[in-house]
């Protein structure tokens, strides 16, 4: 029984890998991205906008700002910040802003994560400043007046994050397509939805990203947040032909650990802080963080705050000991930060920072997986992870909802929180010192050439991209994520 159960997890390893090799997509499934909001229960607070604009008569703001002076101080404010994710489209509608503001003064949420340049690699709002940004045209008005809307979050004390994608810029490769990955014949690269992405090693490209973000603090965002800051790990991206004197012997790591740098020291002079969203799985795991480009402890030793992505649901059975991990979200979450916090420390020095690290954690139900293999999230699922977080040793969190879809009863009101906060205090202070929570995890059955039979047989069928097989291999040991 013991080595049919071992084989299982095996497996499950494999099709975890399996699905980091074949995603682009950042969180969700597509359903899931689209901006359908709640409706119904305790979140009608989140309706969609085009719901709420059909009841009350009222449109999103007018595309015409209004004026607003916000003095952009050089000196950093850390805030410990527990947050929400709203899309650009979400926003844009004062009504429902309103309705957002008054839940996060009611309860122990600061912060709120908004779009501003966008998965399609659009601006939200009317942005002034950039050139590019006016000649490419690359501006697609989401937000009518998000000079009013970040005046109206700091009258709340809110801490305001700048969601700007990458990598994934679909409207930046079309426009300048010298800037995009190209396949052997010329043609552009596209993902499976048909979208094309830049080429890391465009060092144009970088200063237009410093660029948008500077412009961002310039209307008040306190801390700029980069997603998709990594390669496309679809089928087709080894085909992508790279010119070496762009490469210059640059891997995928070194490159995008040398942008992370580059952006983090531009960014900071203009007194805002750096994040980065980061696939949860490359927390140890050398196959996945060569695959995408983000090296975990690299990337913490040049940003301010590191936020993996850990969702229950984007672990396959096995990891962390779990059967299905999307039905035990305290117990997901909790390990895979255990092993952020092993990671750090075996990479950490006297005299050298690392970024603090804020995990995304889950607020959408993952039906997509199956029955038995899910469970309907909701308030408990929401505090779980919560305690998770703080039971791991850490303090900051993001909830993720493609369509602001939050249970805000799941949440504690201010007073409770800082009551909670104390405790907390007063347990870690009655820790001894440099304790490091470690999982201890169960060996793999491996094959005489170092590999598991599922992760072979998937070499020889060709279902790993040649780079990513060399990687699977480099040392002769298997680099499998199951713990």
């Amino acid at each position: 029984m013991m080595k049919k159960t071992k084989s299982l997890r095996i497996l499950a390893a494999g099709l975890c890998l399996m699905s980091l090799l074949w995603g682009c997509q950042r969180y969700e499934p597509e359903a899931l991205q689209r901006e359908s909001f709640p409706e119904t229960g305790e979140q009608q607070e989140a309706e969609a906008p085009e719901t709420a604009s059909a009841e009350t008569g009222e449109q999103p703001a007018e595309i015409q700002q209004e004026e607003i002076e916000i003095e952009n101080q050089l000196q950093r404010e850390p805030v410990k910040v527990k947050g929400i994710y709203l899309g650009a489209n979400a926003v844009g509608v004062s009504d429902f802003m309103d309705r957002v503001i008054q839940r996060i003064d009611e309860t122990e949420l600061n912060a709120v994560v908004i779009d501003v340049k966008d998965d399609f690699g659009r601006i939200t709002y009317q942005m002034e400043g950039v050139p590019l940004v006016d000649e490419l045209g690359a501006v697609e008005v989401k937000i009518g007046d998000m000079p009013g809307v970040i005046r109206k979050l700091k009258d709340h004390d809110i801490y305001c994050i700048a969601r700007i994608v990458a990598m994934k810029d679909p409207y930046i490769a079309e426009q300048k397509p010298e800037w995009a990955l190209h396949l052997g014949d010329g043609s552009l690269f596209r993902d499976n939805n048909g979208d094309a992405w830049v080429n890391p090693y465009k060092q144009e490209y970088w200063d237009y990203l410093v660029d948008v973000a500077k412009a961002a603090g310039d209307l008040g965002f306190d801390e700029i947040q980069f997603d998709y800051i990594r390669y496309c790990t679809e089928r087709g991206i080894d085909d992508v032909v790279y010119d070496q004197e762009d490469t210059q012997g640059r891997d995928k790591i070194a490159i995008i650990s040398e942008l992370v740098n580059y952006l983090t020291e531009q960014i900071r002079q203009e007194g805002m802080f750096v994040s980065c969203d980061v696939f949860g799985t490359i927390i140890g795991s050398p196959i996945d963080a060569q695959s995408v480009g983000q090296d975990y402890t690299a990337m913490a030793e040049a940003i301010d705050y590191i936020c993996p992505m850990i969702y229950p649901s984007h672990y396959a059975s096995g990891n962390f000991g779990l059967e299905h991990p999307d039905r035990e979200p305290y117990a997901c979450i909790l390990g895979a930060l255990e092993k952020s916090a092993t990671e750090l420390a075996k990479d950490r020095t006297d005299g050298q920072p690392q970024a603090i690290v804020r995990p995304w954690l889950q607020s959408f139900t993952a039906s997509y997986l199956g029955e038995g293999n899910y469970m309907e999230y909701n308030a408990e699922t929401t505090r779980q992870q919560i305690q998770a977080v703080y039971d791991a040793g850490y303090d900051e969190w993001l909830l993720w909802s493609a369509s602001a879809n939050y249970f805000y009863d799941g949440l504690l009101s201010p007073e409770e929180a800082e009551q909670e906060a104390q405790q907390i205090a007063e347990s870690r202070a009655a820790l001894p010192p440099e304790t490091v929570p470690v999982q201890e995890t169960e060996a793999q059955e491996t094959d005489a050439d170092g590999l598991t039979e599922e992760l072979r047989e998937a070499l020889e069928n060709g279902q790993l991209s040649e780079s990513d097989a060399a990687a699977l291999t480099q040392d002769g040991t298997p680099l499998i994520i199951t713990e």
